[in-house]
């Protein structure tokens, strides 16, 4: 079912947020579910592989990440893959049933030249394979957005990773602002846009709303929404942080489903740490894409075989490849 602009809404406030999130919990999936099944009645959920084509060496300190060069993770940088290999890597995936291919540069921002030459040789082939597109390679110009649509790129993915509030405690190399102007960028260049964010990472729950609330004042909302639950990685300073319940990531599946009706609710990072119960659940609540493959750039993931019999057990079928 195809939203209209006129009934989503882009003026939530951050208190309406957080009384939708800490509703009791069996009222609170209530209502995601009926958001869900209104909007997404199909029961198909969306396959994306994501590639890391450049790793590690990354001059950002974002404080959850192994690729910063700020941390002693033991993550060396790579030079970038060549363009075959991407497209071999592609052709696996689509394969194993992913609709989209996602690829990740560990950049502070792209810079023009060869390197970024290749990337838009990467995504002129992966979309010649059939498959949606989609890159996040730090910040992006208008120009350089441009370049990216013209070579036939689906999305870009660009997170906001928390609160405006809480972001300062995390990363101190790049502003808030910053990456809401990429989304600009992107969004001025007709791609669409893949932002959500990371829980678990020291901050409050309403830090946690306050960055749905940002996203969904995004005219219009983003067409990806991943949420993220943290990888605790050695040697990065969030390591030692607690574990995120499963609860915590339904929540927040949750809150996004009602909050960004139309958007694709991608459930991200984190979930090697999830029971199954816990996934069924954020399904269940809104969620209708997964990452899925191995690996997420550089941290697990539940293997293809067995998010196959997740989503047989739920009843639920892979997104076809679009005509």
């Amino acid at each position: 079912m195809t939203a209209t602009h006129s009934d989503l809404r882009h003026d939530w406030t951050t208190p309406e947020a957080l009384a939708i999130h800490e509703l009791p919990l069996f009222e609170l999936v209530d209502r995601a579910r009926a958001v869900h099944r209104a909007r997404h009645p199909d029961g198909k959920v969306q396959l994306c592989t994501l590639l890391s084509v450049k790793t590690g060496g990354c001059s950002e300190d974002c404080a959850y990440c192994p690729q910063s060069s700020h941390h002693a993770t033991g993550q060396k940088a790579e030079r970038m893959l060549d363009l075959p290999d991407v497209l071999d890597a592609a052709a696996r995936a689509k394969d194993a049933g992913a609709t989209r291919f996602c690829m990740g540069a560990a950049w502070r921002e792209v810079k023009d030249g060869p390197a970024f030459d290749r990337v838009v040789d990467m995504v002129k082939g992966v979309k010649s394979m059939g498959l949606e597109a989609c890159v996040t390679l730090g910040m992006l110009d208008e120009g350089q957005a441009a370049r990216l649509k013209e070579a036939g790129l689906d999305a870009y993915n660009h997170n906001l990773d928390t609160s405006r509030e809480a972001y300062k405690s995390i990363i101190s190399t790049r502003t808030y602002d910053e990456r809401l102007a990429t989304l600009r960028n992107v969004r001025k260049a007709g791609i669409t846009v893949c932002s959500g964010g990371i829980i678990g990472m020291g901050e409050t729950i309403s830090d946690r709303v306050a960055m749905l609330v940002e996203l969904a004042r995004l005219t219009p909302h983003p067409e990806s929404v991943p949420v993220n639950a943290l990888v605790r990685v050695p040697g990065t300073p969030l390591a030692e942080l607690p574990p995120v319940h499963g609860v915590e990531l339904v929540r927040m599946v949750a809150t996004a489903r009602i909050m960004m009706p139309a958007s694709r609710v991608r459930l991200s990072a984190g979930r090697a740490e999830l029971s199954e119960e816990a996934q069924l659940l954020c399904l269940y609540a809104g969620a209708n894409s997964i990452f899925y493959g191995d690996k997420l750039l550089t941290t697990p993931n539940p293997g293809a075989n067995e998010d196959a019999a997740l989503l047989a057990r739920a009843g639920l079928t892979a997104e076809p490849p679009r005509a």
